[in-house]
């Protein structure tokens, strides 16, 4: 051996063992960080709701009518109760004992845990056959559980023949909450076995699929972690639907990020013996794309800050944390994983070292369906995308029959429902709005002009004022002013006067979740515009709350594309190509939208749409979908740099062909896994966004941006160098 060899020997030797020391400790700590992590956010999953709130005044602006009478509400009654309306119905008129054992029944309500004292008399209705009563619940009970032994008992008590509802305010947000209550178990459940069954019929092996999950999973645990302590500080505000989105978005991203890292792995497994060295390669590869992809969509949601409803502009920051945990696990704990695996993840398929094969390839399949798919766009580009353009803007002609403009309260919630039938019932034998009134606060000098101009409202039932001397904490009021409540000559009893206001209550004709309802409030709001009075209440807030998503809907969905665009122009260096991908996908974004409106009125014959549903769709679709062109377009110029802009895509596709198609399919599982949660919101989203998801991938992302971009060919990077010194 030369004397240079012999000395340098041991030198190498030390740098090989301290290499290899790294190589085991470095994966090793950050699994056992991402472990501990995990630790910490997993107990959390089952404790969100004690974080949450599903109160829909708490999301709206704070110059809105409803949210500035919810928060003066508190200075007119001594607590924070929720009002839950009992309604009892029999097919023939209540006879004096049945009324009697129903009036006890009531009576006896405030014995139960969360039921507070100052229960209504029993009310008999002027046909006879029903009774309603007004029961609050403790702000700080457990609705849920409270409004279902409530009517356990009731129902127990009530004579034979009487049928018993709870509706009102309180059994509509227990039927919410009992909605949402699937989230944590099912949703998540759903959500992971379909991503399982996925990728082990994709990749035909049984370790990969759980290190891709486990992945996912540890991104989402951490998420979690971070999210639920900014809840409890009141940093963000979380509701039951973003916990659900946070989950399956979290679970969709971070998958979609591991595929993409494990295909580049697997490819340079077979130039590469060294495992150590694929994993590098990979994560060479695989970071830009990765950390491009996530910060659109990071960036994209973000815009939702913007927002004037804080439902809209809190979803925001809470799934932008979520896609930054998806986007660290998948190159930092990944590749710690498959650093330790090796080849033996893909068991018992493993990718053999073949560095001859893959040169005689020059880096591009020509065997499979996305060789072939690339072989029929050299022959009909401009055919291809001119028919996938067409085609997909016949389907989007279908968006004129979307009905986005809200749904009643009464329709959030799918399958049965105790207080959409309590209200149906309300509605039979009393005012259709009595328990939900329309809040109506002004100065006590103007008491009587206000009073005045609802009663003159046909919309308008009765009017009553909040007197604290009254027995029933209200007085009656009519055109001749305040009247008591009781036997004639009582005395009329002064109404509560906090800084010189007085609050109205206005027992509407129709259901307060009705169009004929919110018609009536806007009128009285128009009419009582004299008097300076502000209106509130169950009906005024879903008005507010659907004129603030409307006007998010306009004001984000432009500001979303131009931050995508400019994002896309510094990734691929090019304008002329970012413009052509933003346009591809809104196209695609348009279809989803008009045939799921067609789905949405023809088949499953919904109600019609939250006016949040496009924007949330627009959100995901656009941001999400933006990704696999992301995918796709940074491996088109990678190849474009050395082998021209055609072959480039011809290359691109046949190599990422596979690995987008499978992320796709992800993503869109994941997604229609929010369809088992029983709200209406969240059903529509869930076809939305897994729809357009399968549109964009086997439409959008292998047809028509690939024949685009054959056909425009070195064009497309216009003005970049390769636009100017590239090849065709």
């Amino acid at each position: 051996m030369p004397r240079s060899d012999r000395a340098t020997t041991p030198a190498i030797r030390e740098r090989s063992r301290r290499h290899s020391w790294v190589r085991v400790f470095l994966p090793v700590a950050l699994i056992l960080v991402w472990l501990v992590g995990a630790s910490l956010g997993g107990p959390l999953f089952g404790k969100v709701d004690e974080v949450s709130s599903n109160d829909q005044t708490t999301y709206l602006p704070e110059s809105a009518d409803a949210t500035q009478v919810q928060e003066l509400l508190g200075d007119f009654r001594d607590s924070d109760e929720i009002p839950a309306i009992a309604v009892f119905t029999s097919e023939t008129a209540l006879t004096d004992a049945e009324i009697s054992a129903i009036t006890d029944a009531v009576a006896d309500a405030p014995s139960l845990e969360g039921i507070a004292d100052d229960v209504s008399p029993a009310l008999v209705s002027d046909d006879g056959y029903a009774v309603q009563a007004f029961i609050p619940i403790s702000g700080d009970a457990e609705l849920k559980d409270v409004t279902a032994e409530l009517g356990d008992e009731l129902r127990a008590s009530a004579p034979d023949g009487v049928s018993v509802y709870i509706t009102g305010p309180a059994g509509f947000t227990a039927d919410l909450a009992a909605g949402f209550a699937g989230i944590d178990g099912l949703l998540l459940g759903v959500a992971l076995l379909a991503v399982l069954v996925i990728l082990v019929l994709v990749y035909r092996s049984f370790l990969l699929p759980l290190v891709v999950l486990s992945t996912s999973l540890f991104a989402l645990c951490v998420a979690l972690l971070v999210v639920w302590w900014l809840a409890k500080f009141e940093i963000l505000l979380l509701s039951g639907q973003t916990q659900g989105i946070l989950f399956i978005l979290v679970i969709g991203a971070a998958t979609d990020y591991a595929l993409l890292f494990v295909a580049r792995f697997r490819e340079e497994l077979r130039i590469a013996e060294d495992k150590g060295t694929a994993v590098m390669a990979a994560w060479k590869g695989s970071f830009e794309p990765i950390v491009a992809s996530g910060g659109t969509v990071i960036a994209g949601l973000l815009c939702l800050l913007l927002s004037d409803l804080k439902s809209n502009s809190t979803l925001g920051p809470v799934a932008a944390i979520g896609i930054v945990f998806a986007m660290l696990a998948a190159i930092s704990l990944l590749p710690a994983l498959l650093l330790l695996f090796g080849r033996a993840v893909f068991w018992p398929r493993r990718p053999r070292f073949e560095p001859e094969v893959v040169a005689e390839e020059h880096g591009m399949r020509t065997t499979g369906l996305w060789a072939r798919l690339a072989g029929v766009i050299t022959r009909r580009p401009r055919v291809i995308w001119i028919v996938t353009t067409l085609v997909l803007l016949a389907g989007a002609a279908g968006i004129t029959q979307l009905n986005a403009v809200g749904v009643p309260q009464s329709d959030l919630v799918l399958g049965a429902s105790d207080a959409r039938d309590g209200q149906a019932a309300l509605g039979e034998h009393f005012p259709g709005g009595s328990g939900s009134p329309a809040y109506v606060i002004v100065a006590e000098d103007s008491l009587q002009d206000a009073a005045d101009v609802l009663l003159a409202n046909d919309g308008v039932d009765s009017v009553a004022v909040t007197a604290s001397d009254s027995p029933s904490g209200t007085a009656s009021v009519t055109t001749d002013g305040v009247v008591a409540v009781g036997p004639p000559g009582t005395a009329a009893p002064d109404p509560t006067v906090v800084d010189g206001e007085v609050l109205l209550q206005a027992t509407l004709t129709d259901a307060a979740d009705s169009d004929a309802a919110a018609e009536t409030v806007r009128s009285l709001r128009t009419e009582l515009a004299g008097v300076d009075a502000l209106v509130g209440g169950v009906t005024a807030t879903a008005i507010d709350t659907n004129d603030a998503s409307i006007h998010d809907r306009n004001l984000i969905i432009p500001v979303i594309l131009v931050v995508i665009m400019l994002i896309l122009m510094l990734l691929l260096r090019s304008i002329l190509a970012p413009v052509l991908l933003i346009l591809t996908t809104v196209l695609s974004f348009g279809t989803a939208m008009g045939v799921s409106a067609l789905v949405f009125n023809g088949i499953f014959d919904f109600p019609g749409a939250d006016p949040a549903v496009p924007l949330y769709g627009f959100v995901f679709l656009v941001a999400l979908g933006i990704d696999y062109n992301i995918f796709l377009m940074t491996r088109v110029r990678e190849e474009s740099l050395a082998h021209g802009t055609r072959e480039g895509v011809l290359r691109g596709l046949s190599i990422t062909g596979g690995v987008i198609t499978s992320a796709g399919l992800v993503l869109a599982a994941t997604f229609a896994a929010l369809s088992v949660i029983p709200i209406l919101f969240l059903v529509q989203l869930a076809f939305i966004v897994a729809f357009g998801v399968l549109l964009d991938t086997f439409i959008v992302r292998s047809l028509l941006v690939p024949a685009l971009a054959y056909d425009i060919g070195k064009k497309i990077w216009w003005p970049s160098k390769l636009w100017r010194r590239g090849l065709d």
